[in-house]
């Protein structure tokens, strides 16, 4: 059995286990860092909208990419006479395609000028500049469509969630993590200056999807370690879902990075190879998607659904009886024990577990016992000699 396969079992039997829900104050620190960065870099850096959404021409030209290709075209525009064109994206597809996109142009008046300057640049007639006009209107259509979408797609997620699991806490524990990878989703967009396209959205609507089938995974564990806590008293609800973390941890690794290794392979192509195109923006929402989903599932969900359930009074007299329990199991050993946090601090520490107990504490071992007196007869306290087995015959036996 190799050593991942050992350590799963070992985390799944419960021999190995890393306290997630004791230290989540630490993974809620680190996602509130990501999320005011993700937030600064979208108010300060803003989104580059793609020219679907902002509306524009576009204009494609097959030719010899080189190493100046970008530039020459950058001076051939300024030379065309047609203003306002220095915010003009500029890019290469592949090696023998060059794409412009400006502002919304005249097509009367601007697009001529702007598709001879484009031809007579590359060498080629000017009927072969493929170009394309988009509204603004059609833009902003497609962003509403997107938000109505998006506001749908959580609204089925929490009320799929909470039917199934027959739980409200895990729907809104589910939906918040949700939330996070959407930001921190976002914020890599704003910070990388990637352009948001519709295959932008179409990752980002997929990548949603797949953290909560993470959620879900994480969360079925935890339902069925919780099925009949209320009646017993061996472990408190949030020990019993930081256990069916622990139980679902190498499966959640396993799965991240094999979902991950081939869409790295498609970022790396369409930044790297084609640089331009709907892969690599599709390409990058899926990675930074499925890797915050998986992390959004064991250092949010988790340990947030288990905040959210030890408010819950009969969680409380359930924590209040593993106490009581521990404490004379701890008595009747002679060991010490020590008391979880209190009411107030349980968020913070949900580890019940005995103290460590000095060696003076322990009872002293028994005294050896002289030979003599263990051969000694016993006596009561009335001074009546207990009676001696017999070792003759039962017919020689005084009756």
């Amino acid at each position: 059995m190799s050593k991942l396969s050992q350590l799963g079992h070992r985390l799944y039997t419960g021999e190995v286990s890393y306290d997630f829900l004791g230290r989540r104050r630490t993974w809620y620190l680190l996602s509130g860092v990501l999320i005011a960065i993700s937030l600064l870099a979208v108010l300060l850096r803003g989104l580059t909208w793609g020219i679907e959404f902002k509306g524009g021409a576009d204009f494609k030209a097959p030719t010899t990419v080189t190493a100046t290709s970008v530039e020459e075209m950058r001076v051939a525009l300024e030379s065309s006479g047609v203003p306002d064109l220095d915010e003009a994206i500029i890019s290469t597809i592949g090696d023998t395609q060059i794409r412009v996109q400006t502002r919304t142009l005249d097509p009367t008046a601007e697009v001529p000028k702007v598709r001879a300057a484009i031809a007579s640049e590359v060498g080629i007639p000017t009927d072969q500049v493929a170009y394309s006009l988009i509204g603004a209107s059609w833009g902003g259509q497609i962003t509403e469509r997107a938000l109505i979408a998006l506001a749908v797609f959580l609204a089925l997620v929490g009320i799929v969630i909470w039917v199934y699991f027959r739980n409200g806490t895990m729907s809104a524990a589910a939906l918040i993590a949700l939330v996070h990878d959407l930001i921190l989703t976002i914020g890599i967009y704003a910070l990388v200056g990637f352009t948001v396209t519709p295959a932008t959205l179409i990752g980002v609507l997929t990548i949603l999807g797949y953290s909560l089938y993470d959620t879900v995974v994480v969360f079925d564990k935890v339902r069925e370690n919780t099925r009949d806590i209320k009646a017993s008293t061996t472990r408190t609800y949030s020990e019993a879902a930081n256990l069916a973390v622990n139980q679902v941890l190498v499966r959640s690794l396993n799965t991240t990075v094999i979902g991950v290794l081939p869409v790295a392979a498609l970022l790396f192509a369409g930044a790297v190879i084609l640089g331009e195109g709907p892969l690599k923006d599709l390409a990058l929402a899926l990675f930074v998607g499925m890797i915050s989903g998986a992390y959004s599932s064991i250092f949010i969900a988790t340990p947030l659904l288990a905040q959210l359930k030890e408010r819950d009074p009969d969680m409380q007299k359930l924590r209040a009886r593993v106490i009581s329990r521990r404490e004379r199991e701890g008595q009747k050993s002679g060991a010490g024990f020590r008391r979880p946090a209190s009411t107030a601090e349980v968020d913070d520490n949900h580890a019940v577990s005995p103290a460590p107990v000095a060696a003076s504490t322990l009872p002293a071992a028994p005294a050896a016992v002289p030979a003599e007196a263990r051969s000694a007869p016993a006596t009561g306290d009335r001074g009546l000699r207990r009676p001696q087995p017999q070792h003759r015959p039962r017919s020689q036996r005084k009756k």
